[in-house]
């Protein structure tokens, strides 16, 4: 079964989006109309995933052309609003460039936006859905499975949220647990629960309970063991920016993941459509990791977790060098990162 989910979808009048921070208590959805509506539900993360905040930021800039005719902005005020809009999280680079590439049409009018926003979507869904068909392909033929006579079920972990939440609705490392799903190639789901707002345990579980598949929440310190101690065949994470190297910038703890993996000698693949590819970052030293409000790591549902006294160390996100990354699956094909084969190369081949 397809499990239909739509994170970010246009209404003709409104941007309605998940409220991720809802889940898993309640789906709700928000109809968004203003820009710093939008701006405000990016910062809070009741949108987010790379892909479908670059979604989300170029149906913003539709958002913006009908405040700003409702409210008789000036071409300044319209420029403002789209630059707040792209700067609402630094670290994914999907959000800015889909911001600029719808932004690109504002002077063909708001006809023009739309259909540039809407071909953002429906290309992160075929990216996607292609992606996870090649990163499985290459998994099973990374661990001798790719016969179907040898195949058997993978004992997979993931860390935070790379399913239909944070995509325009299929996903890009839960799209490759879901591609071998469908093949009946799965056997468990390890979940790292993500701290510190749980991205893990709250929205991958989430996905997983509903498509049916066999899945454990655990601790992000508890992933290193999991995996050394040979309960996993395979890593599989997302990506909010991949530098020119290879380098990877994704939620904090992946780090970790990876550096177990290379110990255990188990493959770590990074899923992500190439619209997070950015060649112009040279390497991850290059990557802003964003910095989060101390009070995540602080307390927790309003009470506090720490002493009065203490500070917090809240980066949202980590940088994974290449050499650490097995392979990079997007539309374009798969690279094997750790040796040699930089993202670039992609489309070299096309």
């Amino acid at each position: 079964m397809q499990d239909v989910i739509s994170p970010v979808l246009w209404t003709g009048e409104a941007l309605r989006i998940i409220d991720q921070t809802a889940l898993p208590g309640r789906l709700e959805h928000l109809d968004l109309v203003e820009v710093d509506e939008l701006v405000s539900a990016i910062r809070r993360l009741a949108v987010r995933g790379a892909p479908a905040l670059g979604v989300a930021g170029a149906y913003g800039v539709a958002l913006a052309v009908q405040q700003g005719e409702r409210e008789h902005w000036s071409d300044e005020q319209l420029r403002d609003a789209v630059a707040r809009l792209r700067a609402a999280r630094p670290t994914a680079v999907n959000l800015a460039s889909g911001v600029d590439r719808a932004a690109a049409r504002l002077g063909d009018g708001l006809p023009a936006v739309l259909s540039t926003a809407a071909a953002v979507l429906e290309e992160d869904l075929t990216a996607n859905r292609t992606l996870s068909a090649l990163g499985a392909d290459w998994l099973l033929a990374r661990l001798g499975l790719a016969n179907p006579v040898a195949q058997r079920p993978l004992r997979l972990l993931t860390h935070c949220n790379a399913g239909a939440l944070a995509t325009a609705g299929w996903g890009t490392a839960l799209g490759v647990v879901r591609e071998l799903h469908e093949r009946g190639l799965v056997s468990l789901v390890y979940v790292d629960e993500t701290r510190p707002l749980l991205q893990g345990s709250r929205l991958t579980a989430w996905e997983l309970a509903r498509m049916g598949i066999a899945h454990l929440v655990q601790a992000d310190g508890a992933a290193a063991s999991t995996i050394v101690s040979g309960a996993v065949d395979a890593a599989i994470v997302g990506a909010d920016r991949i530098a020119a190297n290879g380098d990877t910038a994704n939620k904090i703890g992946t780090l970790g993941v990876a550096l177990a993996c290379a110990h255990a000698g188990v493959p770590f693949l990074v899923a992500a459509p190439t619209s997070t590819v950015d060649l112009e970052t040279i390497t991850g030293a290059d990557i802003h990791v964003e910095l989060r409000d101390e009070a995540e790591v602080l307390s927790w549902a309003g009470e506090a977790t720490a002493p009065r006294e203490s500070r917090g160390h809240n980066p949202a996100f980590d940088v994974t060098p290449a050499s650490l990354v097995s392979a990079l699956t997007t539309e374009l094909g798969v690279v094997e990162v750790s040796r040699g084969e930089l993202p670039g190369a992609l489309w070299e081949t096309e």
